[in-house]
């Protein structure tokens, strides 16, 4: 038995899986797990992923509990996912921030871009979910340096995509036109029995202006808390092609290709999803066989009803 083989057992059980090394050895989904002795349930770096950009921890926190970031070379984005929090960097502090005490209530979060090289510490005030986003800074054209700001809700844009079962509610928490060196951050709201992340597109190639390359991680919830959803990652030639059930507090890690998700009948979905590349732009291409889910046709026949 290999060393693979015996770290990864359903290698042994099901040999096919040893000829997709991305399947076998890098995981695409990450399942909650309780919090660690530091205060982690999440924990995707470049290496557990194998890619180069994203970085993605989820800590739960109780109230006056706290912890301590260290400076880095990576642009930061805390999200308040759900509770209260001061937020100390070594050029700001932010006292008190924070609405929403569930994701689920569907209000905007709260969240703090910290720039690379500072220190930070963020204090529970209430019972905390918070997702610390960051990513590699890249250099070059267009890129630069930006300085540590709250994102406040009404700095964040809402915004409802697609029609009938195909509808979902957004809210751009670090979208391409703020300012962020790689970082693109939204939180996506999706009713039972719809789809998400659909029709299927993919973001996996530099090839401007078409398309850019951005990894992108999704978290998952779900309400209620019980329930699961669906996701599937897989390429044109099927060289990727995996489908998962995904439940609450999941992480699913997209390196490439398509990335649909869908809801089963009860069960709302809150996914946070992190994107970074190369180059800051949100540029995808379309699977074309389910494109013509976007057209009128189909918008019509939902408005209609």
């Amino acid at each position: 038995m290999s060393k693979l083989q015996s770290k990864y057992p359903l290698l042994s059980k099901y040999p096919l899986l040893s000829k997709y090394p991305l399947l076998s050895k890098y995981p695409l989904l990450s399942k909650y797990h309780a919090p660690d002795r530091d205060k982690r349930t999440q924990h995707i770096t470049p290496e557990t992923a194998n890619w180069g950009h994203i970085h993605f921890t989820v800590y739960e926190l109780n109230t006056g509990e706290s912890i301590t970031l260290p400076a880095s070379k990576n642009e930061t984005c805390l999200v308040l996912v759900a509770g209260k929090a001061t937020v100390v960097t070594s050029q700001q502090r932010f006292e008190k921030i924070g609405e929403r005490m569930n994701p689920f209530e569907r209000k905007k979060p709260y969240a703090v871009y910290v720039a690379p090289n500072e220190a930070m510490e963020i204090v529970a005030e209430t019972q905390l979910e918070l997702a610390v986003c960051q990513a590699t800074v890249c250099q070059g054209k267009e890129k630069g340096s930006y300085p540590t700001r709250l994102i406040a809700p009404q700095d964040i844009g809402a915004e409802q995509r697609g029609h009938g079962n195909n509808r979902r509610y957004v809210h751009n928490i670090l979208p391409d036109d703020q300012p962020a060196n790689s970082l693109l951050i939204v939180e996506v709201y999706t009713d039972e029995g719809c789809t998400s992340s659909y029709p299927s597109h993919k973001h996996d190639t530099d090839n401007e202006p078409q398309e850019t390359y951005l990894e992108e991680t999704y978290y998952h919830r779900l309400n209620p808390s019980q329930g699961f959803c669906v996701q599937r990652v897989y390429t044109d030639d099927r060289s990727l092609d995996e489908t998962m059930a995904v439940y609450n507090k999941d992480v699913v890690i997209v390196p490439k290709g398509y990335h649909p998700v869908t809801t089963i009948a009860g069960y709302d979905s809150y996914y946070l999803n992190v994107m970074a590349g190369p180059t800051r732009r949100w540029l995808f291409t379309w699977e074309k066989d389910h494109q013509w889910v976007n057209g009128e046709e189909y918008a019509e026949k939902h408005t209609s009803r």
